[in-house]
């Protein structure tokens, strides 16, 4: 049995537009604050990821009402998860191929800051928009608390 709030139907303009919009301010929060700090992944990066993952996620739940499939929804996750894995691995390697130790890693928390904006993507595609909200703010409070934590 499906849960048919989540399913909104094609011509439901109003809450498309504030799913993607709320990917657009969750993505914003997160890229804002790696643009602040002047990362390659800066603001636009994270935004784009947020509302791609945002808008994969809302094909399968505008079809799934017709969709004989009902786990189309479990796979668009995966695959997004999966495939952010790949901007990650890139945001990775590019600062470390710039060095010529082959012991430095890094651009972890770059990309990890790109993986949780799928992450919120997702959820702002769903229309979970209490998670996606606290879930950029607690991602905020990591980059810039724990920062200052880790450097003590």
């Amino acid at each position: 049995m499906t849960n048919d709030s989540y399913y909104i139907a094609p011509n439901d303009w109003q809450n498309i537009i504030f799913r993607l919009c709320l990917a657009l301010v969750v993505g914003g929060i997160i890229g804002s604050e790696r643009e602040i700090k002047q990362k390659p992944a800066g603001l636009r990066t994270h935004m784009l990821v947020c509302v791609g993952s945002a808008m994969f996620v809302l094909i399968p739940l505008q079809i799934a009402i017709h969709s004989s499939s009902p786990d189309a929804l479990s796979r668009v996750v995966q695959g997004v998860a999966a495939g952010i894995g790949f901007i990650g691995a890139g945001e990775i390697l590019r600062p470390s191929a710039q060095t010529n130790s082959s012991k430095t890693v890094q651009g972890l928390t770059s990309a990890a800051a790109i993986w949780v904006s799928a992450a919120l993507g997702v959820a702002a595609g769903c229309g979970l928009w209490r998670l996606g909200l606290t879930g950029a703010f607690v991602s905020l409070l990591i980059l810039n608390i724990f920062k200052k934590i880790e450097n003590m």
